[in-house]
């Protein structure tokens, strides 16, 4: 008799019309689909929308779902897509990245000029990612900002790990690109100020 995991009693339950053991499985995984949600869609209520969406497909597709294997990547595979398909409705490329970004950026000093600087990178850092193709930035945020490892994110994705992972290197080489020609110095004239202390 195959294993059954976790998750996967859960599921079996809900084969079972137990809604209980959906609203187990929304307990559980609420928060890391709303957030990968927010991520592409940077809109809150669309990733309150998609939320409602991935769990209404839990309780549709029950009976597809592998009761051996953790619900996470499943979720995760749902959420892309519906994220996807409100991105691609809504013709907006933007993403949120704080969580990334605070993990880029080291703490702002206590002077305020350290506040500012930090910010200005942190919307320095969201523009590059915004000016990312699709691809390149749900493996950005699924990499970095959800923790997965390239073999998840392959199969959050239905493609090759090795596509996972050449959108996760091109992606940081565009990023890489973006973030130095916008950081580099701007040329600006230099003031000279005198002053008289006689």
């Amino acid at each position: 008799m195959p294993v059954v995991h976790e998750d996967g009693q859960l599921v079996a339950r809900i084969r079972e019309r137990d809604l209980s053991a959906l609203g187990a499985l929304y307990d559980k995984y609420r928060l890391q689909v709303f957030h990968t949600a927010l991520a592409v869609t940077r809109d809150r209520q669309a990733a309150e929308d998609i939320l409602q969406e991935a769990f209404l497909k839990v309780h549709a597709y029950a009976n597809r779902i592998d009761l051996g294997v953790p619900l996470a990547p499943w979720l995760y595979r749902v959420t892309v897509n519906l994220s996807y398909t409100w991105a691609t409705r809504q013709a907006k490329w933007r993403t949120s990245l704080e969580t990334l970004i605070d993990r880029l950026v080291a703490p702002p000093r206590v002077a305020p000029e350290g506040y500012f600087e930090a910010r200005d990178l942190q919307t320095r850092i969201q523009r590059a990612v915004d000016a990312l193709p699709f691809n390149q930035r749900v493996v950005i945020i699924l990499y970095y900002l959800s923790d997965l490892s390239l073999k998840e994110i392959a199969y959050i994705l239905d493609c090759p790990v090795g596509t996972a992972k050449s959108r996760l290197h091109y992606g940081r080489e565009a990023l890489r690109r973006q973030l130095a020609q916008s950081l580099e110095p701007q040329a600006a004239p230099v003031l000279e100020m005198s002053y008289d202390f006689t």
